[in-house]
């Protein structure tokens, strides 16, 4: 690996040059994207699938509204009070320029709708909860939408002040309420300068990792943007940026700035300090950062057009952090010099690692009881996992507080769970006995011919069930080839049974990729070996976690329901990434001490207590980010915060202080073998192994 003296030379003697540059950078990036940002989309419809054929016979006449007003009333939805003040309101949401709100006209042979029924487009058996369809051309008139409706003031019933007669609900994925942006990312920053201020005990040397986070955030946030022009992206992916780049960016700067500070305490002059720290654990950050946007390319296993604005999204974060801790921050360390340590807490603490010391010890001395028990630990976290799912989220897995919850809980409870995903049946020659068939076929609740070559079928089971996908796979064997089958339910489950069947090979590449990454690191085979299985343990354990939480609902949060499929696979890559980054850290550390006392033993209890406090902060900063994160309400964030905050939780505990230094115990000096080395690691000019990722703490 190249380097990193000359480039940190420079930015050591060049900092306010290299500050400017950044500036100018971050001003570009940002002017850029607010004048020509890149358009989002969440299509996720597999190219190639029935579920996309059948959309492209479609065109532009779509069989599912984009949305629906929901209208529930006790006393009844004809009532000819709740009847005018509906009218009344459609009335208003059609003056939204581009809205179109109004009942359809039912096909020619169909179940016509009764003219009484007018305004609605469906009314329940028992009258209560009645719907009508609502079209829009863009995002702007679905907010307006939400504007008109959340201004509308129902009649209330004669002598009961205050009671409205009826409610009024919006269905459809393009109103739904999310949080905005700013909050979640506001108290993970605060439980980072929490852990920063605890970790170096000085204001000045903790805001600089907080610093150049959020500069590496806003660059890439702003790129991803740009770069959404080329590369289409889903909604989502910007908090997946903010997401890893807060996380990974905090803790790179925090390796750095420890290595100066600690330099600088050796007696070393600032800009000897600044290239020490550059050269050592800025060689870390430069190996972890790679290792991540590597792995999170395996994404792209899903495809270009699937994977490609995540693993893009992923890429942009990390990136950019990595780019600001390489080159911005040792500016600013040449800037500040030993300022660094000012506003300083009293009692700061010094280097002692004793107790991360003996705690090894005790490890290493029973080294087969303390890996079993972390062994069996870890299995046993990892169990539901074998249960996973594969799906996608719905409106009720929403907040109550949500408009599109509270809409899917009325159509659930009027017209039954399947209404909130009917699937379309698709031909380019008239259905003809098609339609019949697929009333007759078990689960349908009802089928509705919207022309002669198109129809709407309501299952009886909502989305979410297993039993509807079992009767998407039958409608398909049974109704004749011309015929299609699609919707935003068959949609979901093609997506999700491809993304199901890929992960296997996904798997594969990031641990092919992975161990060509490490063996020339580290000059060994058994290392990088045992590295990437305590990793798939981490990643398992983190599995477990989210079936049991959110497919399972063992906390009883409402939860429950299939993973959305590009969650698992997003979790893999970006786990394996960065529970990697804490292993390469404590080994590369293991390491230089094998080097210099070629004792095994010796090594892994040095090497822990080197890192322990560093990567403990660390692995905190990165958890209470993620943890931030599954507090989100769109729950596919939700999970893959809480998927990742598991797992740094469990590598930088069980995995790090019991599994790793038992395995490597137990190994002894096989740790270090590699063919042609004579039984151990191959020696380096000056009899050292080689430690490219260099020493990330003092």
């Amino acid at each position: 690996m190249t380097s990193l003296n000359s480039p940190a030379r420079f930015c050591a003697r060049h900092g306010w040059l290299v500050l400017l540059a950044w500036l100018a950078l971050a001003a570009a990036l940002v002017v850029g994207a607010a004048r020509a940002p890149g358009a989002t989309t969440d299509d996720f419809t597999l190219p190639g699938s029935e579920s996309r054929r059948a959309a492209d016979l479609l065109g532009d006449r779509p069989a599912e509204p984009q949305g629906r007003l929901v209208v529930s009333a006790p006393a009844g939805v004809r009532a000819p009070e709740a009847r005018r003040a509906v009218t009344a309101l459609i009335a208003r949401m059609n003056t939204v320029p581009g809205v179109t709100v109004a009942a359809r006209t039912p096909a020619e042979g169909s179940r016509s709708r009764p003219p009484s029924e007018a305004p609605y487009e469906q009314v329940s058996a028992d009258g209560t909860v009645a719907t009508v369809p609502i079209s829009h051309t863009d995002q702007e008139g679905a907010t307006k939408l939400k504007e008109v409706r959340d201004s509308f003031r129902p009649p209330t019933a004669s002598g009961t002040p205050g009671t409205p007669v009826l409610t009024v609900e919006l269905s459809g994925d393009d109103f739904a309420g999310f949080t905005p942006g700013g909050l979640t990312e506001g108290i993970g920053l605060l439980a980072a300068a929490v852990i920063l201020l605890v970790a170096f005990r000085s204001l000045i040397a903790t805001a600089l990792p907080l610093l150049t986070g959020v500069t590496g955030v806003v660059c890439a946030v702003s790129l991803l943007s740009l770069l959404g022009n080329v590369v289409p992206t889903p909604g989502f992916a910007v908090y997946v940026t903010i997401m890893l780049g807060l996380g990974v960016g905090i803790d790179y700067a925090l390796l750095v700035v420890t290595r100066f500070r600690t330099s600088l305490g050796e007696g070393l002059t600032v800009e000897d300090a600044v290239v020490r720290a550059m050269t050592t654990a800025g060689r870390s950050v430069l190996f972890a950062g790679i290792t991540v946007i590597i792995t999170g390319a395996g994404i792209l296993i899903l495809g270009p057009s699937l994977g490609g604005g995540i693993a893009l999204a992923a890429g942009c974060g990390v990136l950019m952090v990595m780019l600001t801790a390489l080159t911005l921050l040792p500016a600013l360390l040449g800037l500040l010099g030993t300022r660094v340590d000012r506003l300083s807490l009293p009692h700061r603490r010094g280097p002692a690692d004793s107790s991360a010391r003996r705690w090894s010890r005790g490890v290493q001395r029973r080294p087969l009881v303390a890996g079993v028990l972390a062994l069996g630990l870890l299995l046993g976290l990892a169990l539901p996992a074998a249960s996973l799912r594969f799906g996608w989220s719905d409106a009720g897995n929403r907040p109550v507080s949500d408009t599109t919850r509270r809409a899917h809980e009325l159509l659930a409870g009027g017209f039954g769970p399947g209404t909130a995903g009917p699937l379309v049946l698709v031909s380019a020659e008239p259905l003809g006995q098609a339609v019949a068939q697929a009333a007759s076929t078990p689960g349908v609740a009802g089928v509705t011919a919207l022309d002669e070559r198109t129809a709407l079928v309501v299952p009886e089971t909502g989305p979410q069930d297993e039993a509807t996908t079992d009767l998407i796979h039958a409608l398909r064997a049974a109704l004749p080839g011309p015929v299609l089958v699609t919707g935003g339910t068959a949609a979901g489950i093609d997506f999700a049974e491809h993304s199901f069947d890929r992960l296997p090979w996904m798997v594969g590449a990031v641990l092919l990729a992975s161990f060509a990454l490490l063996v020339p690191v580290f000059r060994s085979l058994v290392v990088p070996l045992k590295a990437i299985v305590v990793n798939l343990l981490s990643i398992g354990a983190s599995y477990g976690a989210v079936v049991a939480i959110f497919q399972w609902d063992v906390l009883g949060l409402g939860t429950g329901g299939p993973i959305d499929a590009w969650v698992p696979m997003m979790l893999f890559v970006v786990t394996f990434g960065l529970t990697m980054d804490y292993e390469v850290f404590l080994l590369s550390r293991i390491q230089e001490e094998y080097a210099r006392t070629r004792d095994n033993s010796r090594a892994v209890t040095e090497g822990l207590a080197a890192t322990a406090r560093v990567i403990t902060a660390a692995a905190a900063i990165m958890f209470c980010v993620f943890a931030a994160f599954g507090t989100f309400d769109d729950r596919p964030l939700r999970i893959l915060g809480v998927g990742l905050a598991v797992a740094v939780l469990i590598d930088a505990t069980v995995v790090r202080l019991v599994l790793v230094p038992s395995a490597m115990e137990l190994l002894g000096d096989r740790n270090w073998w590699f063919p042609g080395s004579g039984g151990r690691a191959a020696d380096e000019p000056g009899g050292r192994v080689r430690a490219a990722t260099g020493e990330p703490v003092g």
